[in-house]
This record gives C-alpha cells, structure tokens and sequence, in this order.
C-alpha cells in the first residue's frame, strides 16, 4: 500500500496538477535575506525575481531568450537617427486597484529614481537618457532637462544622449517600472495593501518568512495566467528544503539546497550564468586607493592554484564573462614578486613594510572565505597580516556599504547582456559602486562607448575593463554557474538563460506527462488541489 501511494503521488506531482494544467498554487522557496518591495531600493538578485511577479516596465524579458518584449507599452518606434523612442502604453495595463498605468506614472517613477537625495542604487542605468546624468548628480535640478516627456496619457517619448542598440535590453530592468502616484513620497513599502503594483500579481498576504502573491485581476494580460497564486517561501535549512521539495510542497527551489538529498537528480539543473565572483578593493582608506598597493598585492598571489579548478567551477581571469567578438583586457594571471616589490618601494612600503593590516569582509559559508584565505597565506609570506569578518548573506550587503574594510567579496549577474552590466557601475558616480573607485580615464572610456556601436565599442569597453583589472581593484575569481532545483517535467513555462530571470507570469504545472521510465495505470487521472 505504502509503494502503490509513493508511485501514486509521483505521478500526481503529489497533487500539484489540475485540468488543463491549471493550479491554484506554486511554491518557490530563497533563502532568507533582507529584501526591499520598493524598487527604487532594489540591490539583490531575489528582488530582481520577486519583481517579476509585482512589477512590469515598458517591455519585458522574453522567458527564453531575454530578449525585450512588449509589456506596459503594446508598442512602440524609434526616430531614423536612432535617438527618439515614442512609446504606446496599454489602455489595459492596470494597477492592482484598477488605476490605468499612464505616461506619467513612468516619467515621475524615472525621475524619483533619479533624484540626488534617493541615491538609487540603479540610477545610473538612466545615464543614457538626455540630461539624466546631470540631473542625478544634482548638476542640473531642473526637472525639464531630462529628455523624458509626456506626450499623453498613454504616449511617452524618451530622448536618448545617443542612439544606443541596448537601449530596449536596459528597459528591461525592474528600475524602469511605473511608480503608483500613492508610492512616490512613501520612504518604504512594506504593507501589502499599500503597495500598488501594476505586473501579473500582486501581495495578498506577507508573513515573517513568506510572500503570498495573487493574480492580479486587472492585468492586461490576466487570461494568459495558469496559475492563481504563487507562494514564496525564506527558508534556511537546506536539508529541510530538499526535503519538501522531494515531496512536491515545493516546486522550485531558487537557493539554499542541499544537493546530495535530491531524489530525482535531473531537477538539479545546471547552466552557464552571466555571473562573475571576484573580490574588490576598498578606496576609503590609504593605502588601498593608490594602485600601485593593490597590483603588488595582487602580483604576490599564487593565482594558478586560486583558480584552478579545483577552487572555481569555471575559472575567471576576467570581470565581463565571455562574450563573442569582446577582445580580451589585460589583466593579472601570473605572480611576480620582483614587480610587487618595486611597486610597494615606490609606494612608500619597502618588502611591504608599514602596510596596515588587510581587513576582509565576506559572506557566511560559500567559498569566498577559503579563496580570501589562500590570499591572505600568501601576503603573510611577505609579512603582511590579514583579517577576517563574516557577516549572514541577510546583512552582508549594507555591511559593504559602511566601507570598514580592505577587501570584499561579491558575485555580480549581469542585469542585461552586455559588458556595461559589469563596467557602468564602476563609474565614480555610481550608487552601486560599493568600492568608491574613481577614475576619470575609466569613467571618459564609458562615456566614449556610448557614442559607438559594434567591434568599436567593444574595443573601448574592453580598455575600460583593462583599467580596472591591470590596476587590481577587481580580483576575478570565477564564472559561476546557476544552479536551480526545479522538476521541468512538473513546471512550465521555465527556461535555461543566461541572467537567470524567470518571469513568474509564464510559470504553471505542466499537463500530464510520465517521468521517464515510469508507466501510467490505466484511468489514472491526477489530482487537484
């Protein structure tokens, strides 16, 4: 009896189908982190995820290929000199009150991100816009400057700097999302019933370690949903999680699982993620923003046992993963103690005498304690001291941002595909650039890209990145993979891609269908929640 219900409740999905592969609700399980419902407050890679079900811009990602597709806007042209883009936004996009989603609503959202006293962390992405840059650096207060324009209520007109082809990718960002009129003066968002959301769902129902999010019945698209409700689940055991995913009370986990207890091995799946782990130095502080301190102490590093594979999954010698036709920057992949010692002489720290102490700040667990580890055995070969503080993953990212360290460490998925997702916020101006490296050749290097197009921009992008490798404020370490526990036989809807973005409004249980090697009795029909 106990095997006949076993095989029953893995065909079944453990009750997860129902007809025409409809469901009440699918569960997806993080790890537990501080995370902000308000966009204009966005940091994380969860945020980026829960945003896919709240939130939707003028366009959004294609689910498997990533390429923009229309969302908010059903339409939209661009001027023959490739700068002037005029949108048509949906009669029917809605908030989740009923509220029409107008032009407005996008020009004042864009602005409040752009406002100097929100230091939102993504407004650098509007730099492409006509007068933005200006505006959010508070050299220009007008308003007007920024060529963002209402031409109606559902037309908006956008002028860009230059006309730039991954304009459209960019817009896929949650940072251009519509902002509620009732949300712009608001410093927080935490209330479910506060919070007007105008994507696919919205938040029903918010516990101390759960989100309940609900079809929001005024989408333009609310028919194209197969699933009612999405639960989102905080958990921290990840033997527990494993284990009510081997259950099917939970669906897809996005983190924090252990693999050796997954029963069906093939809903581990693997890809090749835009994603780069490398470890950054701190400019608070002298010694470390004078560059030739940080090549010597990245000269003196065993960088052929740091990132073997042994240590890396997929080794990284550079900041910007592999992208075809992108030429190679130049960067530090060999020791060499005789250049380390003439640069710390010159920089006033002879054999590295006098250097204060190398204070790293990391993550809890993962790997980047045993690779800061290895580097710091061989800086203590010269006489040089390390120490170590470990912060949960809930509270590592505002430690970063108090600047009481030499070294951290970051992972970084490219929000778009396109070197400037990892290069634009190095910029001395940008609110993401924890390390505060500042450097006007680097910073004219990204302005001159925007002017150019194809081989040529490549070429610019890639002597900006040679800036910051050959000068050791980023240490790539390696080219991590994403890594999710998900039964594709069960969920549609999902699909492999590079930036790790799966837009919840195409999720849903799959119709029927055996695993492979199993057979289906005869009049077996599965359940329903």
């Amino acid at each position: 009896m106990k095997k006949l219900l076993l095989l029953v409740l893995i065909l079944s999905g453990g009750g997860a189908f129902a007809e025409n592969g409809r469901s009440g609700e699918i569960v997806v399980s993080f790890l537990p982190s501080e995370f902000s419902l308000n966009p204009l407050r966005s940091y994380t890679s969860t945020e980026a995820q829960i945003y896919t079900a709240l939130y939707e811009g003028l366009v959004n990602f294609d689910p498997a290929t990533m390429d923009p597709v229309p969302a908010a806007a059903q339409s939209w042209t661009v001027s023959p000199d490739g700068k002037t883009y005029t949108f048509r936004i949906r009669d029917e996009a809605r908030y989740r009150n009923g509220d029409p989603v107008t032009a407005g609503d996008f020009r004042s959202g864009w602005l409040k991100f752009l406002d100097p006293e929100i230091q939102a962390e993504y407004s650098f992405f509007y730099d492409i816009i006509e007068g933005a840059r200006d505006f959010r650096t508070g050299k220009n207060r007008d308003p007007e400057s920024v060529k963002i324009r209402v031409l109606s209520p559902k037309r908006l007109q956008v002028v860009l700097e230059e006309p730039a082809t991954h304009f459209l990718k960019i817009l896929c960002h949650h940072s251009f999302v519509p902002i509620h009129p009732s949300l712009l003066e608001k410093a927080s968002w935490n209330l479910p019933e506060e919070i007007q959301s105008n994507g696919p769902y919205f938040i029903e129902e918010r516990g101390k370690d759960f989100l309940l999010l609900t079809k929001n019945p005024h989408y333009w698209e609310k028919d194209r949903l197969k699933t009612d409700r999405i639960r989102l689940l905080f958990l921290d055991d990840p033997g527990e999680t494993v284990r009510r995913f081997n259950n099917y009370e939970i669906h897809w986990v996005v983190e924090g699982f252990d693999l050796d207890r997954v029963l069906y091995k093939d809903a581990i799946i693997v890809n090749p993620l835009f994603a780069t782990q490398y470890f950054f130095f701190s400019h608070a502080a002298a010694p470390w923003n004078d560059r030739r301190v940080r090549r010597a102490l990245a000269l003196l590093l065993p960088w052929e046992e740091i990132r073997s594979p042994d240590h890396q999954f997929i080794p990284a010698k550079t900041l910007v993963p592999p992208i075809p036709q992108y030429p190679e920057p130049e960067t530090i992949q060999t020791r060499n103690r005789e250049e380390a010692k003439k640069l710390l002489k010159d920089a006033g720290y002879p054999d590295g005498r006098g250097l204060p102490p190398v204070i790293f700040r990391l993550p809890e667990g993962g790997d980047a304690r045993r690779t800061a580890a290895l580097m710091a055995a061989a800086w203590k070969e010269e006489g040089i001291e390390s120490t170590f503080f470990s912060h949960p993953y809930s509270a590592y990212f505002e430690a970063l941002k108090k600047n009481e360290y030499t070294i951290g460490s970051m992972t970084w998925i490219g929000d778009f595909a396109d070197p400037l997702a990892f290069l634009q916020m190095w910029t001395s101006d940008s609110n993401l650039n924890d390390g505060g490296y500042a450097d006007p050749v680097f910073d004219g290097l990204l302005k001159t890209s925007m002017k150019q197009s194809g081989a040529e921009r490549y070429k610019t992008l890639s002597e900006a990145e040679s800036l910051l490798l050959s000068g050791a404020e980023v240490l790539p370490m390696g080219h991590s993979p994403a890594i999710n526990l998900i039964d594709l036989h069960f969920i549609d809807g999902w699909y492999r891609n590079p930036l790790d973005i799966h837009p919840f409004k195409y999720l849903a249980f799959a119709p029927y269908r055996p695993l492979p090697g199993l057979i289906r009795f005869e009049g077996f029909a599965p359940l329903t929640k």
